[in-house]
């Protein structure tokens, strides 16, 4: 007979061996075994868009603008976690407790300022997170922004912080910046795969990444000579990531399910641990929504980590 744990057993040596204190692995543990796929894979619902983006992201689904659809949602949809910033999560995460984990977001910015100069100040602590019943915190980092050497130091304070209370890191890394934008763009290889490898550089055990285009104009040699499809530069950018899991972001909503699946069956199938899906979530009605994140999860569960 069939072990029906088998595919969990396997997943999880490999958990055991990353090198985690009791406190991180007991909290990656829950988003990764105790919810969401229970496999290994991560489903992340972020809700960080009404800070970054503004109340415009929620015009097209007006019911989204109440952040109660979203922990709906979480919690029916049967997420790994929800990823917010520390007001929603203090006026809102109180009926949710225990139902859903808290991914809490610790800085951010409006988009009301050009990216051309990008920073994400802190607006939040990882004692914040202890105190809120987080299982992990995000962090956004601009990578080749004038102002990384700032969020370079910043970081380094959360970093220490989270080793201090055992709390998993989960970074977004952002490629930003005229630099960046000069040297081919913040969705070409070469700014997906340096922001991949800073994550890991910097000590973050998850990193949030976008799936790279295939621009090579104005692109550093050699990714400028580069000629591969775009599950070999999506492959690249996970093994640059190294032992920093990777999930990858649904982007701008897509009204076609099937796209939306056949995108989850790409980030699985190149390697990435899970993905992180907002607005192609959020701003579908809550019965679709959830009708199309159980198809998520029969997609993932053919892929234990």
């Amino acid at each position: 007979m069939k072990d029906p744990l088998q595919h969990l057993s396997k997943s999880s040596e490999k958990f055991s061996n990353l090198s985690l204190s009791h406190g991180k692995r007991t909290r990656l543990w829950r988003l990764m075994y105790g919810h969401g796929p229970r496999n290994g894979s991560l489903l992340v619902l972020p809700l960080d868009q009404g800070l970054e983006h503004g109340p415009t992201d929620f015009f097209p689904h007006p019911p989204a603008v109440d952040p109660e659809y979203q922990f709906r949602l979480a919690v029916e949809g049967n997420f790994s976690a929800i990823a917010l910033g520390v007001g929603l999560a203090e006026k809102y995460m109180g009926e949710w407790c225990g139902q859903i984990p808290l991914i809490l977001k610790l800085n951010g910015k409006t988009n009301i300022p050009s990216d051309a100069d990008a920073t994400s100040p802190l607006f939040a602590s990882v004692e914040d997170a202890v105190r809120l019943g987080a299982d992990a915190v995000g962090y956004t980092m601009y990578v080749g922004s004038p102002r990384q050497h700032d969020e370079f130091r910043q970081f380094e304070k959360v970093r220490q912080d989270c080793e201090r209370f055992g709390m998993p890191l989960v970074l977004w890394s952002y490629p930003r910046g005229a630099a960046i934008d000069a040297k081919g763009g913040k969705g070409s290889l070469y700014a997906q795969d340096y922001a991949a490898r800073v994550a890991l550089e910097l000590g973050a055990d998850i990193v949030k990444l976008h799936e790279p285009d295939d621009n090579t104009a104005n692109v550093p040699a050699p990714y400028n000579t580069l000629q591969e499809d775009a599950s070999a530069r999506t492959q690249r950018v996970v093994r640059s990531a190294g032992r920093t899991m990777v999930l990858f972001s649904g982007g701008e909503k897509n009204d076609d399910d099937a796209a939306v699946l056949r995108k989850v069956e790409f980030y699985m199938a190149s390697g990435a641990n899970g993905v992180m899906f907002g607005r192609n979530m959020w701003l579908r009605p809550l019965e679709q929504a959830i009708g199309l994140v159980r198809q998520v999860h029969q997609i993932m569960a053919k892929y234990p980590r």
